[in-house]
């Protein structure tokens, strides 16, 4: 055991965060404390970044025709991307895929304009500003989940539209919109894997050793798992 590691305690608590984190859908309208949400957007602020050039931007909806608008361009593209689906359009259009009239709260999430002097970390790999806010949003999910609060990672949007809607400036790009509030419960097991949709796979057909395809050998599963 390292002498930097945190106290068993603490420990557990931020596996059982990972471990317990859901892609919530389903929310209450209690509003949360102002300072929670403020805790998240901290730790959401407090991830990493190439080149420490924290490329997030975060959008709080406030506005209820402005949240409404955003939930018609929702509807729309679940709309277009079942038709994009073909045999599995009813299945998907069964599924509920975001809570954006119930929930407290509405955040979309940015990267910033003007993006292009951030070499570092990015000559070859531009992407990864994208890479970068992705880690603030897992923090921001992970803070809410040990809080007792949902998020919901809403994706299904036009980019450009999204961006007109928040009136960003050109070269911004909205990335998410999350949902964030109250739930009575949170889903014992991904909600997509529930409803049969997908099921999460094996760390050990995600592992390779030295080549691409090479397996690795099987790592020990975690205590608490066998």
């Amino acid at each position: 055991m390292s002498s930097h590691a945190f106290s068993a305690p603490e420990v557990q608590g931020v596996y059982r965060a990972i471990r317990e984190r859901r892609d919530m859908r389903h929310f209450l309208p209690t509003p949360i404390e102002p300072d929670q949400l403020t805790r998240f957007l901290e730790a959401a602020n407090s991830a990493p970044s190439v080149g420490l050039m924290q490329p997030w931007r975060f959008i709080r909806i406030a506005d209820r025709m402005l949240r409404q608008r955003i939930h018609a361009h929702v509807e729309e593209e679940r709309v277009l991307t079942a038709q994009a689906l073909g045999g599995r359009a009813d299945e998907f259009m069964r599924l509920k895929v975001e809570g954006l009239r119930d929930c407290a709260e509405v955040l979309v999430v940015g990267l910033m304009d003007e993006r292009e002097p951030y070499v570092f970390g990015r000559r070859t790999m531009p992407q990864m500003d994208l890479a970068s806010a992705s880690c603030a949003i897992q923090n921001f999910w992970l803070a809410a989940r040990a809080e007792g609060i949902g998020v919901g990672w809403v994706s299904l949007f036009d980019p450009q539209q999204v961006r007109a809607l928040c009136g960003m400036p050109p070269g911004s790009l909205p990335i998410a919109i999350l949902c964030v509030g109250h739930v009575e419960e949170f889903y014992p097991a991904p909600m997509l894997e529930a409803e049969g949709w997908d099921r999460r796979r094996a760390l050990s057909g995600m592992l390779y050793e030295d080549s691409w395809g090479k397996a690795a050998p099987t790592p020990a599963a975690p205590a608490g798992d066998r």
